[in-house]
């Protein structure tokens, strides 16, 4: 009887497709294998399998698969159960999970090749072709298979397709899809001797053998020299890399050697990941405050599933961490750690590997295609004991024995993924992992969110709290800088107060570090003409282009969208664009004229693209190398810098009138959370400037008085007054169009649709602050359901309005897509 699979296609489509299962496939396509099968004309695409049964499809005659290319599942169970809950909680398909889960290196597709016909070429019919149609026959026949791209490329001609054409009617070409294959394991070559290096007559034998070359004598030089330097017991062997590098001779010096029978070349597969040093057994040393945070975490794993951690900043939340990870790895399972920032990683890694060695997984988004493969391929064919420190993404990962996941700083924005989808959160994602594998999650904060908060203070989730700074510290005294009172005073420059600077000043000659936070990056936020105050905007986006200096151009944050400055003014045609406002680029350019002689290092997205931008500035602030860190939200997350003893929030008005019903919350975790990288070690007491004009507003009095608790009485009070979450869910439904009446029509139509089935729960739709990105007018429309409605029921209703909605050809240009918890 034949088999059928039901496969998942990593594209943004519902459900499951089914395929024929070829007889001699039959016992390598089981659930979590890959097939490459045909999807969408020739187009071979990686699925994943799900099922396998003998139930035929009805009307319809399946596609065999076409290669079956594992002999071993790549996803675990578990992993499905994932993906499905994200699929069906976050309102997406399971294609979307799938492509956002699974390595780039794992998901094969094809490419359309051209190549000479099966049956040869006739050489009667080449004789009738013009010049240019059997030149490029000829180059076919020369290079093999190859695409109309590379074809273009090779022959300089843009009349690939047509000659193409003419000669698949002529039964001399073909075309068929060739299989991708994206990743590949690393090789390294070493070099190994061929004669006894602990024996003086091989080794002059050897030496003997070259003295004819100067060149061929000092690489052997080098060779013996890094062969001793190899541990007693270890093969006698020196990566070629290293030896070119302390050589400076070339590849053909060793091949030479090795031509003499002195020496092997050997190419074999290593990791592309090495751990330096050795760790250090000893666990860290706790004060008596974690010793009895640490047993209440305990205990509280005995009656919840989840526990809040609520420790004021600089606590030593790492450090019961890592006595957590090491009783989860003794007990021989695994753990996962999730940071809000790859910045983080940096330095939890270097902590964690003085203890855990190499034992020590690092997984993000800045490693490349093959380093997240062989992470993958690694935890798949192993279940030993092992922790992992990632962002969000680590989730996906294949986890045998999970015994226990930490989540870092859990109130922080960026665990929730807004584009594309699957729009997830990592904590709540993680949180339902753990539940899977019947581990327990910690959940750590000095500023929970209000969500989990909620949760620990009413007793669904287990909440321990650390009240003491490490050590005896302090927290720091935070004072408020009155830009209104400065100002009438004459007592500003540019964006700081004369105070500011002056204390700054103080701080700095006293040889100790300070922190500029400002959550806006580039130089200027906007340019305006001075006379008719025309603001340049991007034409894809409705909003202001931001001005970099470095290099000079006016870019948009949204669709990336890069412009040049204008001499004058678009409208008036006069020259007086200016500049307005202050982003971290100018901020770090005024600062070096306040504090001459200082080294100055700035943390944004610009300083930060490539793979080791992170690592390298704050190893470098960490070495005291730099004496001023300017910096955005980056800056706020977690990070330990011994030096540091002032921070200076710049504006802290920007953070707090936002239009949007977590702008306080937001507001007050990051002027806390920054505050909290002042004096850390103790010795010196910590201090935090923050300029405002409002000085009286309840969040900045409340972030002086370090008041978590007064914040979120007062913050739970409004939530529930004006029905926010924790009080019901939200649900935010996106629609998107390049007209501008036709997405108020449907978000209009759509919206009353809604109305019919959930009445005053709907809301909208309404213009975002941005309604158009990459030229597409957006309108929102939001949905609240209270906490005991049945969400499942919700979303089932959602899903079918949805698809009602597709079946409109009008509407088949729309872009529609549900946030779930936004």
């Amino acid at each position: 009887m034949p088999a059928y699979a039901q496969v998942i296609i990593p594209k943004p489509l519902d459900g499951t497709f089914t395929y024929l299962v070829p007889d001699e496939m039959a016992p390598m396509v089981r659930p979590g294998h890959r097939v490459l099968v045909p999807f969408g004309g020739r187009r071979l695409y990686t699925g994943l399998v799900e099922s396998v049964d003998n139930r035929a499809p009805q009307g319809v005659a399946p596609k065999p698969i076409a290669v079956s290319l594992d002999r071993n599942p790549v996803v675990r169970h578990p992993q499905m159960k994932l993906w499905k809950w994200l699929s069906d909680y976050y309102l997406c398909s399971i294609g979307e999970v799938f492509n956002a889960a699974l390595p780039a290196g794992l998901k094969i597709e094809s490419e359309t090749v051209i190549e000479i016909a099966a049956d040869g070429i006739d050489e009667t019919v080449t004789a009738s072709l013009d010049t240019s149609d059997f030149e490029l026959l000829e180059l076919i026949r020369q290079k093999g298979a190859s695409t109309s791209k590379d074809l273009a490329r090779i022959s300089k001609r843009n009349d690939i397709e047509a000659t193409v054409n003419r000669l698949i009617a002529l039964d001399l070409l073909k075309v068929s899809e060739r299989s991708l294959e994206r990743f590949g394991r690393r090789r390294k070559a070493f070099v190994k001797p061929l004669f006894d290096i602990k024996d003086p007559a091989s080794v002059q034998t050897a030496f003997t053998a070259v003295s004819r070359s100067d060149r061929q004598q000092t690489m052997l030089l080098t060779l013996v020299s890094m062969w001793r330097e190899c541990q007693p017991g270890d093969i006698a062997e020196a990566s070629l890399d290293d030896v070119l590098q302390r050589s400076a001779l070339t590849r053909q010096t060793v091949k030479a050697l090795a031509d003499k029978a002195l020496v092997e070349i050997d190419l074999r597969y290593v990791s592309r990941f090495t751990f330096q040093g050795k760790p250090d057994a000893a666990l860290p040393e706790l004060s008596k405050a974690q010793q009895s945070a640490l047993a209440e975490i305990h205990q509280s794993f005995f009656s919840h599933d989840i526990t809040l951690l609520h420790g004021v900043t600089s606590c030593g939340k790492t450090e019961l961490y890592i006595h957590l990870i090491d009783h989860v790895l003794r007990d021989g399972n695994q753990a996962l750690m999730l940071v809000p920032e790859i910045a983080l990683t940096t330095q939890l890694t270097v902590r964690l590997q003085k203890v855990f060695g190499d034992r020590v997984i690092i997984y993000h988004s800045k490693f490349s295609d093959a380093e997240r493969m062989e992470i993958w391929m690694n935890m798949l064919n192993g279940n030993s004991p092992c922790v992992v420190i990632g962002a969000r993404s680590s989730v996906f990962l294949p986890f045998a024995r999970l015994g226990l996941v930490i989540v870092d700083e859990e109130h922080e924005t960026s665990y929730k993924q807004s584009d594309p989808a699957p729009r997830y959160n990592g904590r709540d994602a993680a949180i339902v992992l753990a539940g899977m594998h019947g581990a327990k999650t910690l959940l750590g904060s000095a500023t929970p969110s209000i969500e989990t908060y909620y949760k620990a203070s009413t007793g669904k989730f287990g909440l321990v709290t650390l009240s003491e700074r490490y050590g005896g510290g302090t927290l720091p005294a935070v004072e408020i800088i009155d830009l209104n009172r400065e100002f009438q005073r004459g007592a500003t420059t540019g964006t700081f107060a004369d105070h500011t600077v002056a204390e700054a000043r103080k701080t700095l000659n006293a040889g100790n570090q300070v922190i500029f936070f400002h959550n806006r990056r580039g130089y200027s936020p906007m340019a305006r003409c001075r006379l008719c105050a025309f603001i340049p905007k991007c034409d894809h986006c409705d909003v202001s282009l931001t001005y970099h200096r470095s290099p000079e151009q006016l870019v948009c944050h949204y669709c990336g969208a890069v412009y040049p400055v204008p001499g004058v003014c678009p409208s008036c045609h006069e020259p007086a664009v200016s500049i307005i406002g202050y982003g971290t680029e100018r901020i770090e350019d005024n600062i070096a004229g306040y504090f001459p002689g200082h080294s100055i290092l700035r943390m944004d997205l610009d300083t930060t693209r490539n793979k080791n931008g992170y690592q390298n500035i704050i190893d470098s602030f960490s070495a005291r190398k730099a004496d001023i860190l300017v910096g955005t939200q980056m800056v706020t997350k977690g990070l330990d810098f011994g030096g540091v003893t002032m921070v200076v929030v710049v504006n802290a008005d920007a953070l707090i009138h936002f239009p949007e019903f977590r702008a306080a919350e937001r507001a007050f975790n990051m002027m806390e959370q920054v505050a909290g990288r002042a004096g850390r070690r103790g010795d010196v007491p910590g201090r935090v400037l923050i300029q405002t004009r409002e000085p009286s507003h309840p969040v900045i009095q409340q972030a002086v008085r370090h008041d978590y608790t007064g914040f979120y009485n007062q913050e739970i009070e409004e939530r529930k007054a004006y029905l926010y979450p924790p009080f019901v869910r939200l649900i935010n439904i996106y629609i998107k169009h390049r007209d501008a009446a036709t997405v108020q029509q449907h978000a209009t139509a759509y919206a009353e649709k809604l109305r019919a089935l959930f009445g005053n729960r709907v809301h909208g739709p309404i213009e975002p602050k941005v309604s158009r990105v990459k030229s597409l007018y957006i309108r929102r429309i939001m949905l609240k359901i209270e906490t005991d409605a049945s969400i499942r029921q919700v979303k089932q209703i959602l899903r079918q309005l949805y698809i009602e909605i597709r079946k409109d050809d009008l509407c088949k240009q729309l872009a529609i897509y549900y946030d779930v918890d936004p």
